[in-house]
């Protein structure tokens, strides 16, 4: 399990996947595999070495699709649940309530009390191998 707290993703939210992934690739070094997300169009993961490292989509929300292309970071916690509960009382606002992404595990987002957004993620726990 990631450590609760710790940032585990960032992620890049654009009109232009082949322009932007094609400028990463060039400047970085990464290749990309697509994954069919079905109305929610395209995920790409970029890899380093064959391993994942980050990825991009196109804007799916409003929230999203009002701003301009941008990453977003993502932190582990726990329980999303218990987490987003908080917020509010805490002076922060909700913009996109906890959801299940299969095989990934459940993310949200919220902006913190001066309109900063953050991702959270409560990831999947990986089955052991006995």
């Amino acid at each position: 399990m990631n450590p609760h707290g710790t940032f585990i993703w960032n992620e890049l939210v654009t009109t232009d996947q082949e322009r932007c992934g094609a400028f990463y690739g060039a400047l970085l070094g990464w290749t990309r595999k697509d994954v069919d997300m079905g109305p929610m169009g395209t995920y790409t993961l970029f890899q380093q070495d064959g391993r994942d490292v980050a990825g991009m989509m196109d804007p799916t929300t409003e929230y999203s699709r009002a701003r301009p292309p941008h990453w977003s970071a993502y932190v582990a916690v726990d329980d999303i649940d218990a987490c987003f509960e908080r917020v509010a009382a805490l002076g922060g606002e909700i913009i996109a309530a906890p959801e299940d992404i299969p095989g990934v595990g459940r993310v949200g987002m919220i902006a913190d009390p001066t309109g900063a957004p953050l991702c959270f993620m409560t990831p999947i726990e990986e089955v052991q191998e006995p």
